[in-house]
């Protein structure tokens, strides 16, 4: 990788418009080696960024203790010495610049796809990252890279999200450890926050798919409105060489408008057989889940083992974007057929059947839509019990949108932490409560999520089918600003279930 100066830097900034002022005298020929805001990982050669609203002078103060020899910033600071510095007009503009110029431009050497969409991001990821591994494994190669909100793999390193994208910085490392290691592709959702926040800027996508969209993401600290989240996820489609639209998503006419900002657009839908991918014949085979897929290039059957009916659509506009990407179709269907996601639609039963738990990430109105009807519609003999909560302070409208969904289809709910951050969580299921009650439907609120788990399953009669949301395998609770350990939803619904087995079995 090519390193470059704080003269560099500065002629870059200038260049793109984004440079107030620099005041680097003595630095303008120091070798910049690290790039980062994290003021614990500064060292020597380190450029440091003062970038966010939780940002503290303190910050930059340990950075240059630890041997930072520049900073950038959109206001100088008053410290105790003369330090190098840089002014942009708008940090988090310019840290995407920086960032794909520090770790040169890594994805311009990857197969980078992108997915979009409010529900069945992570899904899709998953998907298209089965389908290319398959490819792969067949020539010898390495598996991909994955930047998902379950977890990040990228060739070092495989860990757990905390969001959907990361910050410039983060995702070109990534990006660049990917092509290190000798990876070829890539898979990533795209949130609004990094299309709104310039995350992705200065970048594209060989594929970007675009799944869906309802109202999310609405509060102080996100999205002021539906018309500024509908907005900023239509960036998207500006950066992709090939895009990939869900014909049967909301708002589909001005969709398309945007769509036509890539360099070519494909369609697909369930739905509607003038897509260029349209899927029908969609049923179910005992777990399995069939469907055929008719485009320009063949008409022929897929499966997936993944329950839910609803995921065919996110296996769709993978079939789509793989097929345009060049990659041969027994590796579509081997890929599908295998693909799994740690926490996604898992399932699992005691010995008897009559308790089936599914664990899933669904955390908003249109996930909860589809997952509810669409179990309702495949275990139509079974009482559902629905285990969910919301994150403190932010998406605020997914508690009426949440509560409404559950109490319409539940026969009682579990209102539970899920990362309330620095909101009570009495405080936070109090306000979906409201909305659960106007459906008529009982609620008992438990903190614990493990706690909820368990008595849910005790007290449930006859059978009854558990819808476990939200957290689905993350091992982690966020309180306050930390992040705490704790078992997974997974952990904790094989635990229980194995009780349940051990009595009934009269252990």
């Amino acid at each position: 990788m090519q390193y470059y100066t704080v003269k560099d830097y500065v002629e870059l900034l200038e260049t793109r418009g984004m440079l107030l002022e620099a005041d680097v005298e003595g630095a303008q020929d120091h070798v910049i080696r690290t790039l980062t805001y994290n003021s614990k990982e500064a060292g020597a050669d380190t450029l440091f960024i003062c970038k966010g609203a939780a940002f503290k002078l303190a910050y930059l103060r340990e950075a240059l203790e630890r041997g930072a020899v520049c900073y950038i910033s959109e206001k100088a600071f008053d410290l105790e010495r003369q330090v190098p510095c840089i002014l942009v007009k708008d940090i988090r503009e310019a840290m995407s610049v920086l960032a794909n110029f520090f770790y040169n431009r890594p994805w311009e050497d990857l197969v980078v796809t992108g997915i979009g969409g409010t529900k069945g991001k992570s899904t899709s990821a998953y998907y298209m990252k089965a389908v290319v591994d398959d490819y792969m494994a067949a020539q010898g190669k390495k598996e991909s890279a994955v930047i998902s909100s379950i977890d990040i793999y990228d060739g070092k390193s495989r860990v757990e999200s905390h969001i959907t994208t990361p910050e410039a910085v983060e995702l070109q490392q990534h990006l660049r450890n990917a092509l290190d290691c000798g990876i070829e592709y890539a898979q990533m959702e795209v949130s609004s926050q990094a299309l709104k926040y310039h995350r992705v800027d200065d970048m594209r996508f060989d594929a970007a798919i675009f799944l869906n969209i309802s109202e999310d993401h609405i509060s102080p600290i996100e999205h002021k409105d539906f018309e500024d989240y509908f907005t900023s996820k239509m960036r998207m489609f500006a950066k992709a060489d090939r895009a990939f639209v869900n014909l049967d998503a909301d708002y589909i006419d001005r969709i398309l408008t945007y769509a036509k900002d890539a360099k070519e657009f494909y369609t697909f839908s369930t739905k509607k057989p003038e897509a260029d991918f349209y899927a029908y014949n969609i049923r179910k085979d005992g777990h399995e889940t069939l469907f055929f897929v008719k485009c320009a290039d063949f008409d022929e059957e897929f499966v997936l083992t993944m329950p839910g009916l609803f995921n065919v659509e996110n296996a769709l506009g993978v079939i789509a974007a793989a097929t345009k990407l060049g990659i041969p179709r027994e590796y579509i269907h081997s890929g599908l057929k295998r693909a799994r996601s740690s926490g996604r639609m898992e399932l699992y039963a005691s010995k008897d059947k009559t308790k089936i738990a599914i664990v899933d990430y669904a955390h908003n109105k249109l996930s909860f839509e589809k997952l509810f009807s669409s179990m309702k519609e495949e275990y139509p003999d079974y009482d559902i019990i629905s285990i969910f909560g919301c994150p403190g302070g932010k998406a605020l409208i997914r508690r009426r949108d949440l509560g409404t969904v559950a109490g319409q289809y539940a026969k009682k709910v579990y209102l539970v932490a899920e990362d309330p951050g620095y909101e009570p969580v009495a405080d936070i299921s109090a306000d979906i409560a409201q909305y659960v009650k106007a459906q008529n439907c009982p609620y008992e609120m438990i903190e614990d999520r493990g706690e909820a788990i368990k008595a849910a399953i005790e007290s449930s009669q006859g059978k009854t089918l558990f819808l476990i949301t939200g957290k689905g395998a993350e091992t982690r609770q966020k309180y306050g600003s930390d992040y705490l350990d704790c078992p997974s939803d997974v952990d904790y619904v094989k635990k229980y279930l194995t009780e349940y087995d051990e009595r009934a079995e009269g252990k």
